[in-house]
């Protein structure tokens, strides 16, 4: 429940009054500042200490119009809520077309209102560096696809269980139970 809190106090707060939103924006706790950021437009006068904290920038982005800082911001979520941003102006558009973070030139390629050029372009630079970052990407462009399912294991016997249970050691090779290291995991993960 504690892992939950910050976001339950968000959606509590999208109701609540102008008062409780408020105390949710600048409480001490940035989790509870970037859920309550997520959750509703925050008021007009807390949108410069929004943009100024790390743990509610990015998601404030939504709030204004694009900038030259925002879009040359060093975190890479901030600098893809701009790309992502509805006024985004066409030259911080071909900006962030170059930009070093695959997941920003992603979310260029993805705007309707990208030049096709630059769109095969962008497009032709996502490599993805990982089997997650794949997933993620093609999750972000809503064609992603999950694994087929595995075929459930055969039905045992109480006997064919146990013997089965007695020919050798129960866990993970690494030996460690229920933690297996990351070279326990056979290449392309889970």
């Amino acid at each position: 429940m504690a892992d939950q809190a910050p976001g339950l106090l968000a959606r509590l707060a999208a109701d609540a009054e102008l008062g409780v939103r408020r105390a949710l924006l600048t409480d001490t706790d940035p989790d509870v500042r970037r859920c309550s950021a997520r959750a509703y437009v925050p008021p007009a006068d807390l949108l410069p200490v929004l943009l100024a904290d790390p743990a509610t920038r990015a998601d404030a982005v939504r709030h204004v119009a694009p900038t030259q800082e925002l879009a040359t911001d060093p975190d890479s979520d901030v600098r893809e809520a701009v790309a992502v941003h509805p006024d985004l102006p066409a030259g911080l558009r071909d900006q962030l077309a170059e930009d070093p973070d695959i997941f920003v030139r992603n979310a260029i390629a993805v705007r309707a209102d990208t030049p096709a050029v630059m769109r095969e372009r962008v497009v032709a630079t996502l490599e993805p560096d990982s089997d997650l970052a794949e997933w993620m990407l093609a999750f972000a462009r809503g064609h992603h696809s999950c694994p087929p399912a595995a075929a459930p294991p055969p039905s045992l016997s109480r006997d064919e269980a146990e013997a089965l249970l007695t020919r050798g050691p129960v866990g993970p090779p690494s030996g460690r139970p229920g933690c297996p290291s990351r070279f326990d995991t056979p290449r392309g993960g889970l």
